[in-house]
């Protein structure tokens, strides 16, 4: 490792220094403790007693040869501080861990899992002019080993007795996953799975977005090699996996970074910025040597894994100091997110960079070399919000809220987008999306069809959260698993279906990507009616063009349609077909408009799509 990359954060592969590497025989340990007086290690192979380390490099780096150090073994540091008190420590760079409650470290052979992808990884390729529809999961609450009803009487039982429950017995391994999440993708048309984090973390209740093992995949479902596993029978079925990561901020608890060497290394030591508004410690982006962890943990999961790209958690939160545009911009996060994404598209210039952020801050997705951040994609919770707020609007007052739905265009070409309808908007009280839906039982089911279809045709990148696809009513709960009874329910089961062909609609019929961040491949057709709540807009490919009516009203609705030259339209999709528990039984396919005008008649709280033939 360079040591001059290493304090001046631009090493990406510290990771091939620190921690702990399996040798011919034995292992050899590497910490960076600066501060400590001494440093050993105690693990399985020792007795859990003293095995002194050595100081080496500039002295601030501290290394050990130990020939029982056997793969699979458990390990920890224990950092003497130098009023001679110590804490033992899991290592910051470990790449696996011993399963909670379990803190220690665990030694794991990097090289012992071979990857089948070959293929894939040289066939990757830009994807801003192709498809990508993400399905959004947290591996232990989609699907379950257990019986839900038993789950269910177990968790209540310990909410009226204040005891701790452990629902670890019903989670799936990575391979159980595997089993089961790729013929589900590839059968209801993803083709992009989206894992929330997989960094070792300590409370389930964080859903791994306060991390402490950066370069551990949790043990929670297993080893590493279980994870690439999975993602390598992904690679085969052509389903691209991106990975939540986080660079904000990290778990507090002592035996992770806090003080790891009895000062404060990794976290702001800044009474007024070192703790986030979760209480986690915030990351100090000033120092190199922490840059340098994070860039390298970001490039780990990308070489070691195979992920075809990182979606950045809470980057608003780096962008402005604790996430607040009043403190000002945090100049030395904003270059770390810089050089990190430069660097990183340096190694591989098809990975995908993500940031998650709700600011206003401008050039988040241009390149770096033009002032940008050099993210690939921001998620753009401005529309989020909007269309929420206008589907949540009753039916009687939505002329008023009518340009929700025509506000994100004005912006739309700022960055590049991609449209988010994530866990975030399905927890904490805030209902899920079904729920969200204005007016009674029966209302719900068309204006979730119509936000769906709205959702696809608008430019941008498509994400949902596991249960959206067939209209989960309960909030998510982590300890729970979807609940996928509600399929056998017809209403149910033909929104899913409903998903399934907009999906498959999605993916065949290039005009709802190929254009999406070209002001060329979208054209409004009707953005003002106000009192009748009709939209009408068109996609527009290389291939082909799209037109796409909307009635986000509560009452059937007449158009006049006058179009410029003669045209013939073929139906894609009518959200308001029977088959999808709607009203409309065998639509006209195909309809010719004259320049003399056609009435479109447009069912309340509907969308359809039509190709111009």
């Amino acid at each position: 490792m360079n040591l001059g990359n290493f304090y001046s954060g631009r090493e990406f592969e510290a990771y091939e220094y620190l921690g702990a590497h399996t040798v011919a025989v034995g292992t050899v340990f590497r910490t960076y403790a600066p501060a400590a007086k001494a440093v050993s290690v105690i693990g399985e192979f020792n007795g859990w007693t003293d095995t002194p380390m050595h100081r080496t490099e500039d002295g601030k780096f501290w290394e050990v040869w130990i020939d029982s150090a056997r793969d699979g073994m458990m390990y920890k540091f224990r950092i003497y501080r130098q009023d001679g008190s110590f804490m033992d420590h899991a290592d910051p760079y470990a790449f696996f861990s011993e399963k909670r409650p379990g803190t220690a470290s665990v030694i794991y052979d990097r090289e012992r899992y071979r990857f089948e992808d070959a293929d894939w990884m040289w066939n990757r390729r830009d994807r801003r002019n192709e498809a990508m529809n993400i399905y959004e999961m947290h591996l232990s609450s989609w699907r379950r080993k257990d019986n839900p009803e038993e789950l269910d009487r177990r968790i209540n039982h310990a909410k009226e007795t204040g005891e701790c429950i452990d629902v670890s017995d019903g989670w799936y391994t990575y391979e159980e996953i595997a089993d089961r999440i790729i013929p589900y993708l590839t059968e209801h048309g993803y083709n992009y799975l989206e894992l929330m984090p997989l960094n070792e973390y300590p409370a389930d209740e964080s859903w791994g977005y306060q991390a402490l093992g950066f370069f551990s995949a949790t043990s929670r479902y297993g080893n590493p090699d279980g994870l690439k596993r999975l993602i390598d029978r992904c690679h085969a079925k052509g389903i691209g996996v991106i990975l939540d990561v986080v660079t904000v901020h990290f778990a507090v608890n002592d035996y992770g970074l806090y003080r790891y060497d009895g000062t404060p290394i990794y976290e702001n030591p800044n009474f007024s910025v070192g703790r986030s508004e979760w209480g986690s410690c915030n990351f100090d982006h000033s120092r190199g040597e922490v840059r340098s962890f994070l860039n390298s943990a970001s490039e780990f999961w990308l070489h070691d894994y195979h992920f075809d790209g990182l979606r950045f958690d809470a980057v608003g939160n780096l962008i402005y100091w604790q996430g607040d545009e009043r403190r000002g911009v945090n100049t030395n996060a904003t270059e770390f997110l810089r050089r990190m994404n430069a660097g990183l598209k340096e190694r591989d210039g098809n990975v995908i960079l993500i940031a998650e952020d709700s600011s206003a801050f401008s050039g988040v997705t241009k390149p770096v070399r033009e002032g940008g951040l050099g993210f690939d994609y921001k998620w753009d919770m401005g529309w989020m919000n909007d269309t929420l707020d206008f589907f949540r609007t009753e039916k009687d007052y939505r002329s008023a809220n009518y340009h929700k739905l025509t506000f994100s265009m004005q912006y739309f070409y700022n960055e590049k987008y991609l449209l988010p309808l994530s866990h975030d908007e399905v927890v904490h009280g805030k209902a899920t999306i079904l729920q969200k839906m204005a007016g009674g039982y029966d209302d719900k089911f068309p204006q979730m069809r119509a936000l769906f279809l709205y959702m696809y045709a608008h430019p941008g990148k498509i994400l949902n959260f596991m249960g959206n696809e067939f209209g989960q009513f309960r909030e998510w709960d982590e300890k729970k698993q979807q609940d996928w009874f509600m399929t056998r329910y017809p209403i149910h089961d033909s929104l899913q279906r409903f998903v399934d062909d907009l999906n498959r609609l999605y993916l065949a019929h290039s005009a709802f990507w190929e254009r999406d961040y070209d002001r060329n491949g979208f054209e409004w057709m009707e953005a003002d009616d106000t009192l009748q709540c009709v939209y009408i807009f068109r996609r527009i490919s290389s291939a082909e063009k799209l037109i796409f009516f909307f009635n986000l009203s509560g009452w059937d609705q007449c158009y006049r349609l006058y179009p410029k030259a003669a045209t013939r339209l073929e139906l894609l999709i009518d959200s308001d077909e029977d088959v999808y528990s709607g009203g409309t039984h065998d639509p006209l396919r195909k309809i010719e408009v004259s320049t003399k005008g056609y009435d479109m008649y447009l069912k309340a709280f509907s969308g359809r799509c039509y190709r111009l033939i």
